[in-house]
């Protein structure tokens, strides 16, 4: 497991811009509004061929009763308990406030090393005269860092390698499975991986819209090793009012693009609408293994067929992605979450099925002489033979004489005998059409 350094800080002081900046990608949402990175953000970060989990957190509020806020502080909390190396982000344009001290003195506590970082420190020579103040929080030696710019990340880096504990020779488990964790706002997708998690990993709240980034939790057991990526809720592009909504879908769809698996959250109470659609064409459209899942069931009055019903009615709604299984589940009571993981790892499996080319090839000619390719003008269609390209999802290329005669109804009626044969239940199915040359 790599050693885990956690940044933390009162708001505003540039923490998210440090994190991108040593992680070298966007993954945290930096915006001049204060409180913008509300969750704990991971990211790998390597320095001298050491790597180590660089975590951001939400800005602490050390004195607040505001209920964000204080959820902040303790999501910064869990980060602090779990790291190796804390590095505290102070503004040497504000100079050293009353809440730098508070947090000073919250992180000491904690008895992890902890290097002070003055962050704006902009100007290429000499550091600015306030730089010294900080010397005052009883830390150490500050060490000036321009987040924007990159100077002094190296001493940063440095720093940090010097507390980190050496380095042990570990194999990267290729076995993982990734998670995207997607719906709308305010379906339980923080309270679904707080309750697979055993903590709480995102903050949970009646306000819709609490999540804005991706966090990650890796979780093992019995069903092997996951990593649960809990993204932002989609909202209708017409309620994407706020800047920090359109950032929140950008780092959903990017959350998609990095699972191999999505689990799309629907409201067993609301039931299906437009939104949940427009959130699972997403993850159709790049390729995942799918799964509906249909939370708060345990707040729905069932009778004998009150399932039975809701499962046709999903069918229905989600035509377009039928190969996709349906489970009803509970984040509150833990309801059916054990077989929520066994469906992960099924569809994970079947998206990544590689088929050999004469299996392939059998059920072709099996489907062609039970439903005769379609004719126009006298010409028939005629599929030579068919391979798999890649997986993940399973593509298969077929050779023909006339592309224009392989019909989508008839894709689809040569998709569903390979379904019949080979499962493939979970994943999407692309073909790609290669018309044969005529030899002269």
């Amino acid at each position: 497991m790599k050693p885990v350094v956690a940044i933390v800080g009162r708001p505003n002081t540039g923490k998210s811009t440090l994190f991108n900046k040593l992680v070298g990608q966007r993954l945290s949402i930096v915006d001049d509004t204060p409180g913008v990175t509300r969750d704990r953000i991971f990211g790998d970060c390597e320095w001298l061929n050491r790597h180590f989990l660089l975590v951001d957190t939400g800005g602490i509020e050390p004195k607040t009763d505001d209920v964000i806020l204080l959820q902040m502080r303790r999501q910064a909390q869990l980060a602090i308990d779990s790291a190796a190396v804390i590095i505290l982000v102070t503004d040497v344009r504000a100079g050293v406030v009353a809440s730098d001290a508070d947090v000073a003195a919250m992180l000491q506590k904690s008895g992890k090393p902890i290097i002070l970082c003055v962050n704006k420190c902009d100007t290429v020579g000499d550091v600015p005269l306030e730089f010294y103040e900080f010397y005052n929080l009883g830390l150490g030696e500050p060490i000036a860092v321009s987040a924007v710019h990159g100077h002094g990340t190296g001493d940063l880096l440095d720093a940090v390698l010097s507390y980190l504990p050496e380095a042990q020779e570990e194999q990267e488990d290729e076995t993982t499975v990734t998670v995207a964790v997607i719906g709308k706002p305010n379906v339980g997708k923080s309270s679904l991986v707080n309750a697979i998690a055993g903590e709480e990993r995102a903050i949970v709240s009646d306000i819709a819209g609490t999540t804005r980034d991706a966090t990650d939790t890796l979780i093992t057991n019995q069903y092997g090793d996951f990593l649960f990526i809990d993204t932002a809720g989609m909202r209708r592009k017409s309620r994407v009012d706020d800047q920090l909504e359109k950032y929140s879908i950008i780092r959903a769809k990017m959350a998609v693009e990095r699972a191999h698996v999505c689990v799309i959250m629907i409201d067993a109470v609301e039931g299906f609408t437009e939104q949940d659609s427009k959130v699972a064409g997403i993850a159709h459209e790049q390729g995942k293994a799918c799964i509906i899942a249909v939370n708060k069931w345990d707040a729905v009055e069932k009778d004998g067929k009150t399932m039975t019903e809701y499962r046709k009615k999903l069918m229905n709604d989600f035509s377009f992605m039928s190969y996709a299984p349906i489970i009803f589940i509970s984040a509150k009571t833990g309801q059916r979450l054990d077989r929520l993981f066994e469906l992960i790892k099924f569809v994970d499996e079947q998206n990544a099925m590689r088929i050999s080319t004469g299996k392939l090839n059998d059920v072709l000619a099996a489907a062609t002489t039970r439903v005769q390719p379609p004719t126009d003008k006298g010409r028939r269609l005629k599929i030579y033979y068919m391979t798999q390209a890649s997986t993940r999802p399973p593509t298969f290329v077929c050779f023909v004489n006339r592309a224009d005669l392989f019909h989508y109804s008839y894709q689809r009626y040569i998709e569903n005998q390979i379904r019949e044969v080979f499962g493939l239940e979970g994943t999407p199915v692309r073909f790609v059409i290669r018309e044969r040359e005529k030899k002269n």
